[in-house]
Protein backbone atom coordinates (compact mmCIF):
# COMPACT_ATOMS: atom_id res chain seq x y z
CA UNK A 1 0.00 0.00 0.00
CA UNK A 2 1.46 3.36 -1.02
CA UNK A 3 1.47 6.74 0.71
CA UNK A 4 -1.52 7.92 -1.33
CA UNK A 5 -3.51 4.85 -0.27
CA UNK A 6 -2.66 5.52 3.40
CA UNK A 7 -3.84 9.13 3.06
CA UNK A 8 -7.14 7.99 1.53
CA UNK A 9 -7.69 5.49 4.33
CA UNK A 10 -6.85 8.10 6.98
CA UNK A 11 -9.61 10.37 5.64
CA UNK A 12 -12.17 7.61 5.02
CA UNK A 13 -15.19 7.44 7.29
CA UNK A 14 -18.36 5.43 7.42
CA UNK A 15 -21.71 7.08 7.95
CA UNK A 16 -24.45 5.44 9.98
CA UNK A 17 -27.97 6.58 10.80
CA UNK A 18 -28.70 6.59 14.51
CA UNK A 19 -32.29 6.57 15.78
CA UNK A 20 -33.28 7.30 19.37
CA UNK A 21 -36.51 6.00 20.85
CA UNK A 22 -38.81 6.87 23.77
CA UNK A 23 -37.02 8.47 26.73
CA UNK A 24 -33.79 8.89 24.77
CA UNK A 25 -35.49 10.86 21.98
CA UNK A 26 -36.99 13.17 24.60
CA UNK A 27 -33.74 13.58 26.55
CA UNK A 28 -31.56 14.24 23.49
CA UNK A 29 -34.13 16.39 21.68
CA UNK A 30 -33.53 14.53 18.43
CA UNK A 31 -35.14 11.46 16.89
CA UNK A 32 -32.36 10.57 14.49
CA UNK A 33 -29.06 11.77 13.09
CA UNK A 34 -26.25 10.71 10.81
CA UNK A 35 -22.94 10.02 12.52
CA UNK A 36 -19.52 9.58 10.91
CA UNK A 37 -17.03 7.08 12.34
CA UNK A 38 -13.57 5.90 11.42
CA UNK A 39 -14.10 2.42 9.97
CA UNK A 40 -11.27 0.81 11.93
CA UNK A 41 -12.71 -0.41 15.20
CA UNK A 42 -16.20 0.88 14.39
CA UNK A 43 -18.54 -1.20 16.49
CA UNK A 44 -21.56 -0.64 18.72
CA UNK A 45 -19.39 0.09 21.77
CA UNK A 46 -17.31 2.67 19.88
CA UNK A 47 -20.46 4.45 18.71
CA UNK A 48 -21.87 4.53 22.23
CA UNK A 49 -18.55 5.88 23.54
CA UNK A 50 -18.50 8.57 20.83
CA UNK A 51 -22.02 9.71 21.71
CA UNK A 52 -21.33 9.56 25.45
CA UNK A 53 -18.27 11.81 24.93
CA UNK A 54 -20.65 14.65 24.04
CA UNK A 55 -21.13 15.01 27.79
CA UNK A 56 -24.17 16.22 29.71
CA UNK A 57 -27.37 14.29 29.10
CA UNK A 58 -25.58 12.12 26.50
CA UNK A 59 -23.06 10.90 29.09
CA UNK A 60 -25.85 10.40 31.61
CA UNK A 61 -28.27 8.45 29.42
CA UNK A 62 -25.61 6.30 27.75
CA UNK A 63 -23.51 5.62 30.86
CA UNK A 64 -22.21 2.09 31.23
CA UNK A 65 -24.68 1.22 34.01
CA UNK A 66 -27.77 2.49 32.16
CA UNK A 67 -30.03 -0.07 30.55
CA UNK A 68 -30.09 0.71 26.85
CA UNK A 69 -30.52 -1.90 24.13
CA UNK A 70 -28.97 -1.31 20.75
CA UNK A 71 -30.11 -2.72 17.42
CA UNK A 72 -28.19 -2.72 14.15
CA UNK A 73 -30.40 -2.92 11.07
CA UNK A 74 -33.30 -3.97 13.33
CA UNK A 75 -31.39 -6.85 14.92
CA UNK A 76 -30.40 -6.70 18.59
CA UNK A 77 -26.63 -6.25 18.81
CA UNK A 78 -23.86 -6.84 21.31
CA UNK A 79 -21.21 -4.14 21.97
CA UNK A 80 -18.70 -5.88 19.68
CA UNK A 81 -21.05 -5.89 16.67
CA UNK A 82 -19.11 -4.25 13.80
CA UNK A 83 -20.68 -1.30 12.02
CA UNK A 84 -20.63 -0.74 8.26
CA UNK A 85 -21.31 2.26 6.07
CA UNK A 86 -25.08 2.78 5.75
CA UNK A 87 -26.09 0.82 8.85
CA UNK A 88 -29.09 1.95 10.88
CA UNK A 89 -28.56 1.83 14.63
CA UNK A 90 -31.40 2.13 17.13
CA UNK A 91 -30.93 3.07 20.78
CA UNK A 92 -33.84 1.67 22.79
CA UNK A 93 -34.41 2.20 26.50
CA UNK A 94 -36.28 -0.50 28.40
CA UNK A 95 -40.04 -0.30 28.07
CA UNK A 96 -42.37 -0.88 30.98
CA UNK A 97 -46.02 -1.58 30.85
CA UNK A 98 -48.60 -3.96 31.95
Amino acid sequence: MGTQDNELLANYTITVTVRYFARLRESFGVGSERVELAPRGADVAALRDLLRARGGVWAEELAAGRAVRIAVNQEMAEPTWPLCDGDEIGFLPPVTGG
